[in-house]
């Protein structure tokens, strides 16, 4: 088992610098030692003194990366992720790919040259939230007639003191639509539920917001015992991300924005107080224990792909 890991980190922008952060905080908890290097395009922004303290070399090029990583985090905009991964697989032995993993369905896995016995595994932090684990280990989810997801949130409040319209969230060829950048839902509903048999989709730009990416999508999903709803968009001015399920006991509400489980019929509530960054963590020790053979990668490229496919083309 490593005692140091040398680890590339590929796009420093709000969630580059969380991982960097909660990598730090994870490896000191385990005891590791660590390298981190960063690999930029270009010098426009500068690093703060919070992270330059953790960063060890700074690259502008290919040329000058070096080949001996042992993870490299892929967290540039999502429409560079696949030539990415494909251009720098050589240079390390794992990946840790933010979702999306990629912004289209139509690759062919196999120009990564991906490695045998390596691991590249795809962010999907919501699983590792105590509200989806309380729905995957305490609720008998065989029992359930059918659920329904919504994320609903307010698009330029995302990012403090940026413009949305500059974001790739606001451009379609950047990556950016309700329908891959809300990944999430659809990865923890395939987490619960598997993949479904049939689903119908309905997108597009309904609101004023200033955008060319779609705003609100629209599914409803057939398994063979159970229905399921998602409704996910950029404009509700309230934010509202829960998972509702029911069942012939109860009526159940995840409301994963205020970590809180609600049974509506029997008037149970169960609070988390769970933050955000708590879960971001859990998803870094995660991978680490996958990296270390703990566990097994349960959310590899084919299988993140798969969930893209049904998020990006409703099928």
């Amino acid at each position: 088992m490593k005692n140091t890991y040398k680890i590339g980190i590929i796009g420093l922008g709000s969630i580059g610098t969380r991982h960097l952060k909660n990598v730090v905080t994870v490896l000191k908890e385990r005891n590791k030692e660590y390298m981190i290097d960063l690999i930029r395009s270009g010098k426009s922004k500068e690093i703060e003194e919070e992270i330059a303290k953790h960063i060890s070399h700074v690259f502008y090029s290919y040329e000058s990366v070096p080949n001996d990583y042992d993870i490299i985090f892929v967290t540039n905009p999502t429409n560079l992720h696949f030539e990415t991964i494909r251009q720098f697989v050589t240079k390390t032995k794992h990946m840790f790919i933010e979702k999306p993993v990629f912004d289209i369905t139509n690759v062919s896995i196999d120009t990564l040259h991906l490695k045998d016995d390596s691991i590249y595994y795809v962010a999907c932090p919501l699983r590792y939230t105590n509200v989806i684990q309380y729905f995957k280990h305490q609720i008998d989810l065989n029992n359930i007639y059918c659920a329904r997801s919504i994320c609903s949130s307010f698009l330029p409040e995302w990012r403090p003191n940026k413009d949305y319209r500059n974001t790739y969230s606001a451009h379609k060829n950047q990556g950016g639509g309700v329908s891959i950048d809300l990944i999430h839902e659809w990865d923890y509903i395939c987490y619960l539920f598997g993949n479904p048999e049939n689903i119908l989709n309905i997108r597009g730009t309904f609101s004023n917001l200033r955008i060319d990416s779609d705003d609100l999508s629209l599914y409803i999903a057939k398994y063979s015992d159970k229905a399921v709803e998602v409704h996910l968009d950029y404009f509700g001015r309230k934010t509202i991300r829960e998972i509702q399920v029911f069942t012939d006991e109860d009526t159940i509400v995840g409301d994963i924005a205020n970590s809180e489980i609600r049974y509506l019929k029997s008037g149970k509530v169960i609070s988390f107080k769970e933050q955000r960054n708590d879960f971001q963590c859990k998803e870094i020790e995660h991978f680490f224990d996958i990296i270390e053979g703990k566990v097994i990668n349960d959310n590899d490229i084919l299988t993140a792909l798969r969930t893209l496919q049904i998020a990006k083309e409703g099928k």
